[in-house]
């Protein structure tokens, strides 16, 4: 049964809150300043009962009172006032009592403090308690950092004409890495491998792939000029383009030694899952026989976005379990979507994290192919976001996951079938540079060679059991 849990969750109901906040909204005799506060106030209990409740590990009403005074006394620092007019907070007897008097702290702290708003002590008592869980993961986010942080899982829009660059080894100019399906340069007639000499004539050659990209990425619906060398023709070749607005993609994949998908996932974002069906389509139609699937530096994103990409490549079988504090042992098991058995090999290192640990476990432990290059972040916690009505929002690690095993990778990480050591950044995907990547492709061959779909297969076997 697929079940849509999230290591970074959304879709989290806030009804108490938003309860508030429409009550408020309701009275339109209440003074802005007053609805503003309250909506301030209601920001603030809400953020100490999940931390007190949700949070992974038993914290103390005190320790997030604590942290409370504190980011409260550091809003008022930062101003320039005396943070010391705010006292401290003791226990009460119960959680709703306590937030009571924070509440009343708070609100002493706005008339206390002339040049600060509620708004912004809010912001300062709602991170002091996140500090106070003393857990990395656990934060709060601004309205331009909760923003970002969706842009970067969700994907953002920008002008340009789809295509993946690259600074080509042998000329210095700028290479066409891959061309996005449906995009202006795919129906242009471009193709991963061409090198753009110029572009509306300015020559790409010993610029960076960031001054490329400025020069390429315009208006939408404005045309640019590209002269291109094409591996197959004597003479360059002209393209206008016309530029698109493209989404940023998560899945990106080519097929390269002729027979191997290679298949980088960048985020595991909210279209993952559908990118690389997609991309997997193409990749088998062009007659890919095995595949690489690249998650270095991938730091991770939605759980089931992992549970959707796992289930590509595995046919069944549990793919990660989550243990909280609040509710039972859960294990997600794989999707009934997995592709034929073919030769599977996962790149990963140090940057490998989160969504793509879960993923890269799940791999290895099933059998369905070996990860090489160096161990992972050990990042096995999972995040929940819990909006805020004016933007902001609160993140709060509310459990653990396990492999399929059972093995808690946190702050371990996951050794590699294969150990080859990190290559440099602007190395990878660098069929000529990329260390790692070549001893991928070996090994993919050679399983291709012998016809062995996986790492603890046999020929002919499904590969779903080392």
């Amino acid at each position: 049964m697929k079940k849509h849990l999230r290591i970074l969750n959304f879709s989290v109901a806030l009804a108490s809150l938003a309860a508030a906040v429409a009550m408020l909204a309701g009275h339109a005799s209440l003074p802005a300043r007053a609805a503003a506060d309250s909506v301030s106030r209601s920001m603030v209990d809400f953020s100490f009962t999940q931390a007190a409740d949700q949070f992974y590990k038993q914290v103390t009403d005190q320790a997030i009172l604590d942290g409370a005074v504190n980011g409260l006394r550091a809003i008022a620092k930062h101003f320039g006032d005396n943070p010391n007019r705010v006292s401290w907070v003791r226990p009460k007897g119960s959680e709703s009592a306590d937030v009571a008097a924070l509440n009343h702290t708070l609100a002493l702290a706005g008339k206390s403090y002339k040049n600060v708003s509620e708004r912004e002590l809010a912001y300062g008592a709602i991170a002091g308690m996140m500090s106070a869980l003393h857990d990395r993961w656990s934060v709060f986010l601004t309205p331009k950092e909760f923003r970002q942080l969706n842009e970067g899982l969700d994907g953002g829009n920008f002008p340009g004409v789809g295509v993946v660059i690259d600074v080509d080894p042998v000329t210095k100019a700028l290479l066409i890495q891959q061309v996005l399906d449906g995009g202006p340069a795919s129906k242009a007639g471009l193709l991963a491998g061409d090198v753009i000499l110029t572009v509306d004539g300015k020559s790409t050659k010993g610029l960076t792939t960031e001054q490329d990209s400025a020069m390429i990425r315009g208006k939408a619906g404005t045309t640019v000029h590209l002269v291109v060398q094409r591996q197959s023709q004597a003479q360059p070749l002209n393209f206008d383009v016309v530029r698109a607005v493209i989404h940023t993609p998560s899945v990106l994949a080519r097929l390269v030694n002729n027979d191997i998908g290679y298949i980088q996932v960048l985020v595991f974002g909210l279209t993952t899952g559908d990118e690389l069906n997609a991309a997997l389509g193409r990749l088998q139609k062009a007659g890919a026989k095995g595949y690489i699937l690249d998650l270095r530096n991938n730091g991770g994103g939605y759980l089931n976005a992992a549970i959707d990409v796992s289930s590509k490549f595995i046919a069944e079988g549990p793919i990660v379990s989550i243990d909280s504090r609040t509710k039972p042992l859960t294990t997600f098991d794989a999707e009934n979507q997995a592709i034929p058995p073919a030769p599977l090999a996962v790149l990963v290192n140090q940057y490998t994290a989160s969504a793509s640990e879960i993923t890269s476990g799940a791999i290895q432990e099933s059998g369905a192919g070996v990860l090489i290059g160096t161990k992972t972040f050990g990042k096995g916690v999972v995040q929940t976001i819990y909006p805020l009505p004016d933007g902001s929002a609160i993140k709060i690690t509310t459990a653990r996951y396990l492999t399929p095993k059972g093995h808690d990778i946190n702050n371990v990480g996951i050794e590699p079938d294969i150990l080859v050591p990190n290559v440099p950044p602007n190395t990878l995907g660098n069929l000529t540079l990329d260390s790692q990547l070549k001893r991928a492709i070996g090994y993919v061959q050679d399983r291709i060679a012998q016809d062995i779909p996986s790492s603890g297969g046999t020929p002919g076997a499904s590969g779903s059991s080392r």
